[in-house]
Order: structure tokens, then C-alpha cells, then sequence
């Protein structure tokens, strides 16, 4: 087996694509599209989004210390890209895209609230790495869509056509390969 080699980077992909909402009061909301964002810890809930400091976006995140995380669909996907090359300096996102804030009672920033899961956040710490300062944060909430609701009373993701990104292309999920333990599970006779 032959391999090149190449100089080191960033290489793990698919990643979720997210539209972050963030806003300070009185002033406009705004959205920023993020690729580099995931989850830190379970116990307690903690997510972490990178963002560059010349970001219109960044400013406002770290002033405010919070943000939210708005899953991405396959409807969101031209806003979503949008979002990600037009400055919030220059466009009232919310109003170019067509999109609707969603006011909840867990923190002061707006969610979108065409996105079936809106995660909200409270900054904890911020670790500055070179070209992107990484926002580490405590999920203070989650709304989800009532759409998606099963009749158990679960939420199915799957269905909410959720995108991920990778190396600068938007996908829709595939069909489904297994479930996490799949692979030492009993048969049944």
C-alpha cells in the first residue's frame, strides 16, 4: 500500500455545520456558520466552537459570553452557507435569509427558530490557539421541534434532514450502518 504524505492539517471530517446565533442587546442579532464545533463533555454537558478573532461574530460572543447552536437541515443549507461569507457587519442575517429568531427564557440570545435543535450556551472559558479561539461552553438548555417528536415521546433526529460538512462540500447523512453497540450485541435465536 503506497501513501503521500502531506503537511499537517486539519483532515477530520464530516463534521456538523451549525449557524450559531449570537447578539448583544440592542443591537441586531447575528449568525455565523461553524464547522468547528463539538462536544467537550457529557457530565456536565459542555460544547466547544472555534471562531477566527477578526469575526464579526467573535466580539460578540465574547462580550456577551453566550451563544446558540442551531442545527443545520437540508432546508438551512443555502442559509447556512450564506451566512458563512457575508458578513454580520454588513447584512441583518436573520432578515436576508428569511429566517425567524425564537425568543426562550434560558438566555438572552435569540435562537433560530427554523432549526429543529437550538442549543444554548454560557462561555466558560476561551483558549486562544493561533487562528481560532476556541469558545468552551456549559449547555445551559435545548429546545427541539415538536415535529420531530416520535409518539414515545423521543426526538428522532434523523428525520430533521440534519447536514454535515466536509472539505467544503454540504452532505445529507446516509442510510443508517448499525447502532453504537451493534457490533457485540447477542443475536436472538
Amino acid at each position: 500500500m503506497s501513501k503521500n504524505r502531506w503537511k499537517p492539517g486539519n483532515m477530520l471530517y464530516p463534521l456538523p455545520v451549525v449557524m450559531v446565533s449570537c447578539g448583544r442587546k440592542g443591537e441586531k442579532p447575528n449568525i455565523i456558520t461553524i464547522a468547528w464545533a463539538g462536544t467537550i463533555c457529557s457530565d456536565t454537558a459542555m460544547v466547544s466552537i472555534s471562531v477566527r478573532p477578526e469575526r464579526y461574530s467573535h466580539d460578540i460572543i465574547e462580550q456577551t459570553g453566550e451563544f446558540v447552536i442551531n442545527l443545520v437541515t437540508d432546508s438551512l443549507t443555502r442559509a447556512c452557507d450564506w451566512c458563512g461569507v457575508k458578513s454580520g457587519k454588513d447584512f441583518d442575517k436573520f432578515k436576508e435569509m428569511n429566517l425567524s429568531t425564537y425568543e426562550s427564557d434560558i438566555i438572552d440570545t435569540p435562537a433560530i427558530a427554523e432549526s429543529p435543535v437550538n442549543i444554548y450556551c454560557k462561555v466558560k472559558k476561551i483558549e486562544r490557539l493561533g487562528s481560532h479561539d476556541m469558545f468552551i461552553a456549559k449547555v445551559v438548555g435545548v429546545t427541539v421541534d415538536d415535529e420531530y417528536m416520535d409518539e414515545k415521546g423521543r426526538f428522532d433526529l434523523t428525520a430533521t434532514g440534519i447536514i454535515a460538512y466536509s472539505h467544503g462540500e454540504y452532505y445529507t447523512l446516509g442510510k443508517k450502518l448499525g447502532k453504537f453497540g451493534y457490533s457485540v450485541e447477542k443475536k436472538r435465536k
